[in-house]
C-alpha cells in the first residue's frame, strides 16, 4: 500500500486530465468548424426539402410565344458555392459561423473530455476489458447522448440560418421565434435524429481507436520511444478513414435530423418524428433524398474529423508532456 497514490492526488490528476481534454476538444472543434464551413452551409441546404439555393429565370424567344424558363436549384459542390456567392455574397459561406462556433466549442469540450472520463472510468472498473471495443462504444455512446441534449438548442438555431437565403436575421430573433412558434420543444426538434446518430460516433471511435491501437503496436516494433509529425499524420488518416466509413453507414439519419429541424415555408410541420420523417422521405424522394449532400458532407467531414483529431491529439500530447 505504500506505493500507492494518496486519493488527493488521484483526484487531481483526474481534474486535470478532464481540463486537458476540455481544452483540447474545444480548441480542435473551433479550428475543424471555422475552414469547413462553407462545405457545412451547401451540406445543410441540400439536406432540406424547402427552396434554400435561388433559381435563375429567363425568357426564352424560341418559337411565336415566349417561354419562361426556370433553372432549378444547382447540382455539384462548386455550383451551389458559385450560387450562394453569386446571389447572397460570399460572407453567406460563413452563415451560422456564429452559433456553430458558440456550439462547437463546448460540444466538442463536452465530447472529448465525457469520452475521455468515461473511458478512464470503464478501464478501472474491471467490468469489462481494458481499451476493448466494449470501453470505446459504451464510452462514445455516453458522449453522444450527453453532448446532443446539450447543445441541441445551439444545432437548431444554427440550421435555421444556414436555410434562410435572405437578409441575415439576428439570432436572438430566431431564438425567441422558435419559441413564440413552437415552444420549448422547438429547441429539442431533431434531438431524436441525433441520439440515433450516436450510432455513427460509435461506429468511427471503435474503427479509429483500433486503428490508433494497430498504429501504436507497429511504432513500438519500428521506432519505439520516438516521436515525430508522421505520427499525427497517422492520426488524421485514421480519423479520416473511420469517419468516411461511420458517416456513409449513418448517413440518412442527418438528412432526418435537418429535416425535423428545418421551417416549413408554410408553417406546417411535414415532418414530426424520426421514424415517420425517414419513412417518408424514403417513399417520396427514395435513395437521392436519403443520401442528399453526402458527397458535399464527405468532402467537408473527412478533412474537418482530420484535423479536429490532428489538433486533439496534438495538445492532449503536448498538455501532457507538460505535467
Amino acid at each position: 500500500m505504500r506505493n500507492s497514490p494518496p486519493k488527493s492526488l488521484s483526484r487531481m490528476a483526474s481534474s486535470q486530465s478532464t481540463l486537458v481534454h476540455l481544452v483540447a476538444g474545444g480548441v480542435a472543434g473551433t479550428v475543424g468548424a471555422s475552414l469547413t464551413c462553407p462545405l457545412e452551409v451547401v451540406k445543410t441546404r441540400l439536406q432540406a426539402s424547402v427552396a434554400t439555393f435561388h433559381t435563375t429565370t429567363c425568357i426564352s424567344s424560341i418559337g411565336p410565344v415566349p417561354l419562361q424558363l426556370t433553372y432549378q436549384k444547382p447540382t455539384g459542390i462548386l455550383m451551389c458555392l458559385k450560387n450562394i456567392v453569386q446571389n447572397e455574397g460570399f460572407t453567406k459561406l460563413f452563415r451560422g459561423l456564429g452559433p456553430t462556433l458558440i456550439g462547437i466549442a463546448p460540444s466538442r469540450a463536452i465530447y472529448f473530455s465525457c469520452y475521455a472520463t468515461a473511458k478512464r472510468t470503464l478501464n478501472q472498473s474491471g467490468w469489462v476489458s481494458p481499451e476493448s471495443k466494449v470501453v470505446h462504444m459504451l464510452s462514445s455512446c455516453s458522449a453522444g447522448l450527453f453532448t446532443s441534449t446539450a447543445t441541441s438548442p445551439l444545432w437548431v438555431v444554427k440550421t435555421r440560418l444556414q436555410l434562410h437565403n435572405g437578409k441575415r436575421p439576428k439570432l436572438w430573433r430566431i431564438f425567441t421565434s422558435i419559441y413564440e412558434k413552437e415552444g420549448i420543444r422547438g429547441y429539442y426538434r431533431g434531438l431524436s435524429a441525433s441520439y440515433v446518430g450516436v450510432t455513427e460516433t460509435c461506429i468511427h471511435f471503435v474503427i479509429y481507436e483500433h486503428i490508433k491501437s494497430k498504429l501504436r503496436a507497429h511504432k513500438e516494433k519500428t521506432r519505439p520511444g520516438q516521436q515525430s509529425m508522421f505520427d499525427f499524420v497517422e492520426f488524421m488518416m485514421a480519423a479520416a478513414t473511420s469517419k468516411t466509413f461511420a458517416s456513409i453507414v449513418a448517413y440518412p439519419h442527418e438528412v432526418v435530423r435537418t429535416r425535423l429541424r428545418q421551417q416549413e415555408s408554410d408553417g406546417t410541420r411535414k415532418y414530426r418524428s424520426f421514424f415517420q420523417a425517414l419513412k417518408k422521405v424514403a417513399i417520396e424522394e427514395g435513395r437521392p433524398g436519403l443520401y442528399g449532400g453526402l458527397g458535399t458532407q464527405l468532402i467537408r467531414q473527412i478533412p474537418n474529423t482530420a484535423l479536429v483529431f490532428l489538433t486533439y491529439e496534438a495538445i492532449v500530447g503536448f498538455l501532457c508532456s507538460e505535467e
